[in-house]
């Protein structure tokens, strides 16, 4: 391509410090060094854990940055030493790097690899999660990145690159959810619906979404929900109404929102004996606790990253199950807007209105929300 070797000049949604609007400006993108790829985002998300950074962790050393890291583009060129990459190539940038060759990688349980470049106004920025797609162009090294079927839409497999994944993910990777078991999800947002979504395709028979929202519910049950409870509805702690629906618990719980007080209530809904909750939604701001006897009375608690997908393996293949469609992605969007409304989607956002969903198509911008679109 003509622009190889050398900068580019493109626009990119700038965070220049904490708690303030992004703001959209021109920023300079550095050639791939050795065993780099440089990619033109071509769709990209915006996920809770972009605003988390931004309204919640606010670390002063975190800006200025350019957010996103649920995209999808096309390779636009490659560094020296990069073999498994071509311009031309679509693919799905990872925030968690498959090296393939450090313990971690060559180890089924995990999927946690151990393994900068944009200015803009003469400041370096910093990428987040080391992908930043809320700008037309990035810079990543080649194990972050999977090669995706060339004939998969980009403005809906965005999606793969984190919430869709991580949600499925801990039903089936993490929680390995068994056919015939009652499931319950806490949380409706983009990754608690794939959560849903997790458990049905893992053959759940009792599918009980959880959610202070009831506009969420009839969503919820397209993803494969059967049951729905409001914990407001209830006066009695949300555990003790989960236990009393399923005979003393239920075999899984997936918290899907990154509450510490709701992490103990979805490990306290579960059965004794054999029930697994699995912490999804993220924070880091909070200690979380919970009585001893819970976990010393057989249940198990953990955690997922990445739904535990290893990215170069895992990412394409959900990309196939999309097109064989066994997965759902365009039922995750239900509105539009333009990319100059981004501020007050974030807004729509942290008042828990929707999951946002944002993707760019050429030099044309898209924000798209569980459910709003920017175009």
């Amino acid at each position: 391509m003509a622009t190889a070797g050398k900068v580019i000049r493109c626009k990119a949604a700038v965070a220049w410090e904490p708690n303030k609007p992004l703001v959209m400006e021109e920023i300079e993108v550095a050639p791939p060094q050795a065993n780099e790829v440089r990619i033109k985002i071509v769709a990209t998300g915006v996920c809770h854990t972009d605003l988390y950074h931004l309204f919640e962790g606010m670390h002063k050393d975190g800006f200025p940055v350019v957010l996103g890291h649920e995209g999808a583009g096309i390779v636009e060129s490659v560094g020296t030493g990069v073999t498994e990459f071509q311009p031309g190539d679509k693919v799905i940038p990872l925030f968690i790097s498959q090296c393939r060759e450090c313990r971690f990688c060559k180890s089924p349980k995990t999927n946690q690899c151990v393994k900068g470049w944009l200015t803009c106004k003469g400041k370096k920025l910093l990428q987040f999660l080391g992908t930043s797609t809320f700008s037309e162009y990035t810079v990543l090294n080649q194990i972050a990145v999977a090669k995706i079927d060339p004939a998969a839409p980009l403005d809906k497999v965005c999606l793969l690159g984190c919430g869709v994944c991580t949600g499925f993910g801990a039903a089936v990777n993490t929680a390995k959810v068994e056919a015939g078991s009652t499931c319950a999800v806490f949380g409706l947002g983009a990754v608690g619906l794939a959560a849903v979504m997790g458990c049905k395709a893992a053959g759940a028979q009792r599918i009980i979404a959880v959610d202070i929202n009831p506009e969420k519910f009839e969503k919820a049950k397209v993803f494969g929900a059967t049951e729905f409870v409001n914990p407001k509805d209830h006066s009695r702690p949300i555990s003790q109404v989960l236990a009393e629906m399923t005979d003393g618990g239920v075999d899984f719980s997936l918290e899907c929102v990154g509450n510490v007080g709701v992490m103990r209530s979805a490990l306290e809904s579960c059965v004794k004996g054999w029930g697994v909750s699995v912490l999804v939604g993220w924070t880091d701001l909070q200690d979380f606790a919970a009585r001893p006897i819970q976990l010393i009375a057989g249940r198990t608690w953990k955690g997922t990253l990445f739904g535990g997908f290893k990215g170069k393996d895992g990412v394409p293949e959900m990309v196939k199950a999309y097109l064989d469609k066994k997965v759902k992605l365009d039922e995750f969007i239900t509105h539009n807007m333009t990319l100059d409304q981004v501020n007050d989607a974030v807004k729509l956002m942290k008042n828990g209105q929707w999951c946002l969903k944002y993707f760019m198509l050429s030099s044309i911008f898209y924000l798209r929300v569980y459910g709003i679109y920017l175009k």
